[in-house]
């Protein structure tokens, strides 16, 4: 059997495996959080038992794997869980999310986790796959939040290919800019126990993986993003958001957070600045009830 059999028959079957795991954002953690999203944020500023924030339960259950568990990039090794589909680079590519119920600091999580399915395509620079997962996060009053998320496997091109930039949206209602630097990105990482070596070694990720920089983490985009259209919003959450990252975004260029208001709807993206190019990084699609 061929490198691209194997790939493909280990793709088959780990369609279906389930994973579920314990978890919880501490008030330590919480905090650790908000010091390094939110401007102004206190020491203190989330007690236990207060309601988390969107999409802070992303730090909630952080890969326990042994050093000796963990791939040349920071990641876990494939096989146990996720599948070894034969392709070096491996990120989150999407989701959707819908909340029923809220979270709260110190609560005791669950988390159920099935693969639903894996595709395969072929991009400009070759194959990927496309790995799609269901969540099922529970706090102690019962589900509170179903996930859908895709896992893109792409091969290591010898050198950097940035997809077809699109354009930032016009008429929106905040466009301001954050700055991402390598401390920020460091911070993420630590707080979402996340190894993977693109978004705070750049030797790593400019000589093994060929990006130009240290890469923004996709999660962090988004809870950016949804923090921001939250306080448009005057602190109304939303009851269901999608996200999907169109191209990479680099510590060295400053991240604008852009919001487009569409009544009971908003659509978010990050950018770059006009003079890097104006082009989106991460699309949102946040709805309100």
């Amino acid at each position: 059997m061929g490198r691209a059999e194997t790939a493909e028959a280990a793709g088959q079957e780990a369609v279906g495996r389930v994973r579920e795991r314990s978890g919880g954002v501490t008030e330590v953690l919480a905090n650790m959080l908000g010091a390094t999203i939110r401007p102004g944020w206190h020491a203190g500023a989330l007690a236990e038992g207060d309601v988390l924030p969107p999409l802070w339960h992303w730090a909630g259950f952080p890969q326990d794997t042994p050093m000796e568990g963990l791939g040349p990039d920071g990641h876990p090794v494939p096989g146990a869980f996720l599948p070894d589909l034969g392709l070096g680079r491996r990120m989150w590519a999407g989701g959707k999310l819908r909340f029923r119920r809220p979270l709260h600091v110190g609560e005791r999580l669950t988390k159920r986790s099935e693969i639903t399915g894996v595709e395969w395509k072929r991009g400009d620079s070759g194959p990927l796959a496309l790995v799609s997962l269901e969540h099922a996060i529970s706090g102690e009053g019962g589900l509170a939040i179903e996930e859908s998320q895709q896992i893109i496997y792409l091969a290591i091109p010898d050198t950097y290919q940035p997809p077809r930039p699109r354009p930032a949206p016009e008429g929106a209602v905040f466009d301001e800019a954050v700055a991402v630097d390598s401390v920020r990105l460091f911070r993420y990482s630590a707080a979402t126990f996340n190894g993977h070596k693109i978004h705070f070694d750049r030797e790593f990720t400019t000589r093994v993986e060929n990006y130009p920089g240290l890469i923004v983490h996709g999660p962090l985009q988004a809870t950016l993003l949804i923090e921001r259209a939250v306080r448009h919003r005057g602190g109304a959450r939303p009851v269901s958001l999608s996200h999907r990252g169109v191209h990479p975004m680099f510590e060295h260029q400053p991240l604008r957070l852009i919001g487009v208001d569409e009544g009971a709807a908003m659509s978010l993206c990050t950018a770059t600045l006009p003079e890097h190019g104006g082009h989106q990084g991460m699309q949102v699609r946040a709805e309100w009830a």
